[in-house]
């Protein structure tokens, strides 16, 4: 039996496989979809995050590039 953990993108804190995203985050700006994620959701590292005019982009040292069009937010 494995357990995977998973990080909530905006603030990198564990959390529960069935949790909203961005659930226990307080930020207005996170609720309607315009902060980019700051934090890996499979590792919880602190991504680079580069804001483009068009949406953003975030990479993770270990997993790599999410951008804002494969989300679905572009």
């Amino acid at each position: 039996m494995t357990s995977e953990t998973h990080y909530d993108p905006y603030t990198g804190r564990p959390v529960d496989a069935g949790a909203e995203v961005g659930a226990d985050s307080s930020s207005v700006a996170v609720r309607l979809g315009l902060e980019p994620p700051r934090f890996c959701a499979e590792c919880g590292r602190r991504m680079v995050v580069q804001i483009v005019p068009d949406g953003w982009s975030s990479v993770c040292s270990r997993h790599g590039l999410i951008d804002s069009a494969a989300t679905g937010r572009r």
